[in-house]
């Protein structure tokens, strides 16, 4: 069979973001299909290009790169017209390229456009991935405030949900929200996955100035909608507890990065540590060895229904997780018992939750335990890459979600 995906921010394993596209990309050409995705350049990845357009293959997979770099320091403006230009020359793929089947992955909701004229124009099975809930997401943020745009949005949305022989949903919470509004289509959640292999081995640890088992680790974008201040405050309640053994690391970029950074720096702060972005082969480690994986989110309703790439990784590299939203990874940490869930504006709790799991080594430990036994079971690429594909061949085979049974009950919380 013959795929192809359209995702704006490919990336394998030698780059700094998620790899889900990759991972399930190089299982299903493992069994034998023709896989091409079509990206762009993000900053987080390690796609690189000199030419407009440039054919390269990784592990089998064909990804033609556009030319269009995207970055989340770019302005707003900027930021749209990458989504612009990417879904514009994209399109001509979705015209010219050979396929049975075509995926396309938001965000942004733009990489639905070339999907859609593949759907319209060439007669191609659509698949639609919604990775987060938009328009909702944005207008919950506050970026999109016209209310025509707000109308025209939602119009594109539903209409797109329409036009899909099937959708998936990165979450169970996202799974009900659009078999809400699409009930005539079938919808399944398949969440990103850990590549069990990689951070479940035990790796040693090499790092200069950071104590094993003696840190929290935040790794991905630094923003607001990431509540990164969440861990700058904590760090300071830290300190003025006489605790700044006790580090929060966070290894990523974004546009609050500086100012949190300088911040921590006036403050004097010894335990606030910034480290720039590393490829995930390198990140292993120090995942592996911190005391507790943080997964902050902003208050933000929509935000429940996140499937965050870290949340996967950190379960399977034996790390108890600790977030704050309220839906289905709040859930999840509860029923299973691998983690905890914060309130995202009280700094203290998570400063004494750090201090708890220092004092209680045994505690860390059971968690971890778990967490690595149910990454396996649930989360490992190679059961999502197979739940993927057969929804993909047959959009009517229909799976339950792959978190457990009474997970998935409360996973409409949010909604």
């Amino acid at each position: 069979m013959k795929i192809l995906y359209f995702y704006q921010y490919f990336s394998t394993p030698k780059g700094s973001w998620g790899t889900r596209v990759y991972e399930f990309a190089k299982e299903w050409v493992a069994q034998g299909h023709e896989v091409t995705v079509v990206s762009s350049i993000y900053s987080k990845s390690d796609l690189r290009a000199e030419k407009w357009v440039e054919d390269q293959v990784f592990d089998g997979i064909r990804v033609k790169v556009l030319n269009v770099r995207i970055d989340n320091k770019q302005s707003f403006l900027k930021r749209i017209w990458s989504f612009v230009a990417y879904a514009l020359l994209s399109s001509y793929y979705a015209l010219t390229i050979k396929a049975d089947v075509v995926v396309a992955s938001s965000g942004p909701i733009t990489a639905w456009l070339p999907g859609l004229l593949a759907r319209f124009l060439r007669g191609r099975k659509l698949i639609l991935e919604a990775r987060d809930l938009w328009p909702e997401g944005a207008i919950e943020l506050g970026i999109i405030k016209n209310p025509i745009v707000k109308r025209l949005a939602y119009a594109f949305e539903n209409f797109s949900y329409q036009a899909a022989n099937g959708i998936v949903g990165l979450s169970p919470g996202m799974q009900s929200h659009i078999a809400a509004k699409a009930p005539q289509r079938p919808v399944i959640s398949v969440t990103n996955a850990a590549n069990i292999k990689l951070f479940a081995s035990k790796q040693n640890f090499q790092h200069p100035y950071l104590i094993p088992e003696k840190y929290a680790i935040y790794t991905g974008n630094i923003g607001e909608v990431n509540n990164s201040r969440w861990l700058l405050e904590a760090a300071k309640v830290l300190q003025s507890k006489g605790r700044s053994d006790i580090k929060i690391v966070l290894i990523g970029e974004g546009q609050q990065r500086e100012v949190l950074v300088d911040e921590a720096k006036s403050l004097g702060l010894t335990n606030f540590i910034h480290i720039g972005l590393m490829p995930k082969s390198e990140l292993v480690s120090l995942v592996q060895h911190a005391m507790a994986s943080l997964v902050p989110l902003k208050g933000t309703p929509v935000l429940d229904t996140s499937s965050p790439n870290k949340f996967f990784e950190s379960l399977a590299a034996g790390v108890p997780v600790i977030q704050n939203t309220k839906g289905w990874m709040k859930d999840f940490l509860e029923i299973n018992q691998v983690g905890f869930t914060l309130d995202p504006n009280n700094s203290e709790a998570l400063a004494n939750l750090l201090i708890e799991l220092d004092a209680k080594k045994s505690l860390k430990v059971s968690l971890g335990e778990r967490a690595k036994s149910l990454a396996a079971e649930q989360f490992d690429k190679k059961i999502l890459a197979k739940e993927m594909l057969d929804f993909i061949i047959d959009p009517k085979c229909v799976y339950s979600s792959p978190v457990t049974p009474a997970s998935s009950e409360k996973s409409s919380l949010n909604n």
